[in-house]
This record gives C-alpha cells, sequence and structure tokens, in this order.
C-alpha cells in the first residue's frame, strides 16, 4: 500500500514539474521574442501603455468613439474591494468586431479587450482590477466605427 501510494504521489510530482517547465518556457520564448504572433494578444502594447483616455482610443483605432446608448455596461455604483470589480458589457449593435474595457484611473488604463467572432452575440462578462474611483469605459467597435458608454465606479480599497 505504502508503495501504490509513492507512485502516485511520484506520478502527480512529475506532472507539476512537467507543466512549470512547459510554462517557464513559454515566458522565456516571449521575452526573446520567439513566440509566433498568432500566440499573441490581438492588442498592440501602446494601448496597454496609454496614459489617457485618448491616447488609449487611437491606440485601440478609433480617435473619438461616440457615445452610443446601444451598448449596456453594468458595474456596481460601489466596489467594496477594487481587486475583484465585476463588469457587464452587452450591446445589440450588428457587426461587433472587438469590446475592450477601460478603467481611466488604472495604473494599464486597456484591462481587458476580446475579439468577437462573426456571428457572435457580443456578450462580455469579467471581473477587473480598479486602484482607485475612476470612469469604466466599454469600448465597442463595430463595422469599422467605434462606440463607448461609461460608468463611474467608486472604490472603498483599491486592488492594483
Amino acid at each position: 500500500m505504502h508503495e501504490l501510494v509513492r507512485n502516485r504521489v511520484d506520478a502527480g510530482r512529475r506532472k507539476v514539474l512537467k507543466v512549470s517547465g512547459g510554462l517557464g518556457l513559454l515566458g522565456l520564448f516571449t521575452v526573446l521574442g520567439l513566440v509566433p504572433s498568432f500566440a499573441r494578444a490581438g492588442v498592440s502594447r501602446e494601448a496597454f501603455d496609454a496614459m489617457t483616455l485618448s491616447e488609449a482610443f487611437a491606440a485601440l483605432g478609433g480617435l473619438i468613439p461616440q457615445d452610443s446608448t446601444l451598448i449596456s455596461l453594468s458595474a456596481p455604483d460601489v466596489a467594496e474591494n477594487g481587486a475583484v470589480v465585476p463588469i457587464t458589457v452587452e450591446t445589440s449593435l450588428a457587426g461587433v468586431e472587438r469590446v475592450s474595457i477601460l478603467a481611466d484611473k488604472n495604473p494599464t488604463m486597456l484591462v481587458a479587450s476580446f475579439d468577437i467572432p462573426v456571428g457572435t452575440d457580443a456578450f462580455i462578462t469579467t471581473r477587473i482590477k480598479m486602484a482607485q474611483t475612476s470612469s469604466v469605459v466599454a469600448l465597442v467597435k463595430a463595422n469599422g466605427k467605434f462606440y463607448k458608454a461609461s460608468k463611474e465606479v467608486k472604490v472603498t480599497q483599491g486592488g492594483c
């Protein structure tokens, strides 16, 4: 019986080492620039480095997005913990290509960006981190044009 338990532990240990080694190599290859472009996020580095909303909008491909009532952005009025702020974005716009979520006072303004495959409903629900009280913006690219909706979220304890 003791031998059976030891064999299971050894097999589990091998599996953990194999997976962690593979992830380490992927990280190394990414740093060295050896990961193919299709394996990286579809958003430019400039979008993540943006310091203002207008810089982020420009880096994502749209200079001045239009406000739209066809975008529903659900977020709490007050987030008790900025580390886990639930966000839901839904839109009835036709031809949605991408949905991005931005928080204007975060150290990294672009929080998330989702490419929406053709024929898929544009419905995103996720949790984001927020450093402090700020405006959360849902930026939607549909038929080559940009639209947005925003909501102020008060953060009582920062998460970034």
